[in-house]
């Protein structure tokens, strides 16, 4: 990735260069697709590996939404726990939508949707949430992210938002419960990180 190329880039300019990573999600040791010019491309990120670890298994059914699902650790993850739900796979990295396709698509996993945030239904709303935002993009991005999605949880509906502690967990914490209004709490802190939770 160039040195002013980011993973939040709609389409990255650098070589796609696919590989092959062996990785361990929902118990399973699975084969997947990444890439170079997305986020993480080379391994699941400690982020992102805390939180899978660390939340509850996710609701049977409803609609669930993975927010910058990158290559997929997440929704692949949440659709092998609950492959009777509607997973939503979401990110703005056009390279990052299709090696998430790719992935479901050779784990079977017929349920989850992988699109841009506007190709989401405007109706749909979440029983959870999972996500490791993208903190690096900037406070006013990341605010105007989690202000578009958050109160798409249904009532009582969960979001685990896994951030690292050095990157402003505590004022996004504070911020979510004083400008969203929303009940925000301290799930865990794990290898530098915090899971929050928000409830719907």
């Amino acid at each position: 990735m160039s040195e002013h190329e980011h993973y939040f880039t709609a389409t990255p300019a650098s070589p796609e260069e696919r590989r092959t990573l062996t990785v361990d999600l929902a118990g399973r040791r699975v084969t997947i697709t990444s890439a170079g010019g997305i986020f993480s491309p080379d391994r699941v990120d400690v982020g992102t590996a805390v939180l899978l670890a660390e939340v509850p298994d996710p609701p049977l059914t409803g609609s669930l939404l993975d927010l910058g699902c990158g290559w997929g650790p997440v929704a692949l993850t949440l659709g092998m726990l609950s492959p009777a739900a509607d997973v939503y796979a979401v990110d703005v990295n056009e390279r990052a939508l299709q090696l998430a396709r790719d992935n479901a698509a050779s784990l079977g996993l017929n349920r989850i949707q992988v699109c841009r945030p506007d190709e989401v239904p405007a109706d749909v709303r979440f029983a959870q949430i999972w996500s490791n935002p993208p903190i690096r993009v900037g406070k006013a991005v990341l605010h105007d992210l989690l202000r578009t999605w958050l109160p798409r949880l249904e009532p009582g509906g969960t979001a685990y938002l896994v951030v690292a502690k050095n990157l402003g967990s505590d004022s996004l914490q504070r911020w979510i419960a004083t400008d969203l209004g929303m009940p925000c709490e301290r799930y865990v802190t794990s290898r530098g990180f915090r899971v929050l939770t928000v409830t719907g």
